[in-house]
């Protein structure tokens, strides 16, 4: 399974939703994205919905805190836009935090210019499980959280440049930014080597067929697509790769 989505198209899946009495905005990318304040939201509800992946974009306001909360299922968090921190650590674009099943994380600070940030998962998820209130949710022993910031420069005029944010462990987990020069090809990292991979274009753009996807598009990788190709448009291309662990791995 490869699933590809512009910016362009996800603005139209545009929603907004009071988080604690602020406006928060969500571009949904992949899947169906939890909506706060709804039936069922932050509930025990990993995978009620099915297995497929879920992405989406979160525009948090100025100055608003997002709560400590965890999840159910693995996640990426890549921050690109504004700025903020999550707990004490400054999230500044392009900071990728993975967070696996079942560990805490934040709170998330909004700074004068809001905080932009991607949330990608594995597997559906019903929303955050808040803390203290959600405690009995959690499941301890599988804590894990891994950070990492891509520089940003100018893409690469010359074939592909790689830069790792985090070397890849055991079961499969990892992330990269890599930059191509226009028009060129480069086979990316194994999906099947974990457990799927999301692609996100920074810069440039993605060559698929007589598309060109642009900054901020997203693709999913399932780890039955194996060893994905991309080709970079006329303005070279600067993607992150962020891979899962393989499922039954380490969470």
């Amino acid at each position: 399974m490869l699933i590809s989505t512009s910016a362009e198209t996800a603005a139209t899946r545009e929603s907004v939703h009071m988080v604690d009495d602020q406006p928060y905005i969500g571009r949904e990318y992949i899947g169906e994205s939890p909506k706060p304040g709804t039936p069922g939201y932050g509930t025990n509800m990993a995978g009620a919905a099915g297995t497929g992946p879920q992405a989406y974009l979160v525009i948090q306001p100025p100055g608003s805190v997002t709560r400590p909360h965890f999840h159910q299922t693995n996640q990426f968090q890549l921050f690109v836009g504004g700025s903020g921190r999550v707990g004490k650590v400054r999230v500044d674009p392009v900071t990728v935090q993975y967070a696996g099943a079942n560990t805490p994380y934040g709170p998330i600070h909004a700074e004068d210019q809001g905080i932009d940030y991607f949330t990608l998962r594995q597997n559906w998820e019903s929303g955050a499980k808040y803390l203290p209130e959600r405690r009995d949710l959690l499941v301890k022993g599988q804590q894990r959280q891994v950070l990492g910031t891509a520089t940003r420069g100018a893409i690469s005029q010359d074939g592909a440049e790689e830069e790792p944010l985090f070397a890849p462990a055991d079961d499969g987990l990892m992330a990269v930014a890599l930059r191509l020069a226009p028009g060129a090809s480069v086979t990316l990292p194994d999906a099947s080597e974990g457990g799927g991979q999301y692609h996100v274009v920074l810069s440039g753009g993605l060559t698929r067929g007589d598309e060109i996807f642009g900054p901020l598009a997203v693709e999913f990788a399932s780890a039955d697509e194996g060893a994905v190709k991309v080709e970079a448009g006329a303005e070279g291309l600067e993607l992150l790769v962020l891979r899962f662990p393989r499922v039954g791995g380490e969470c």
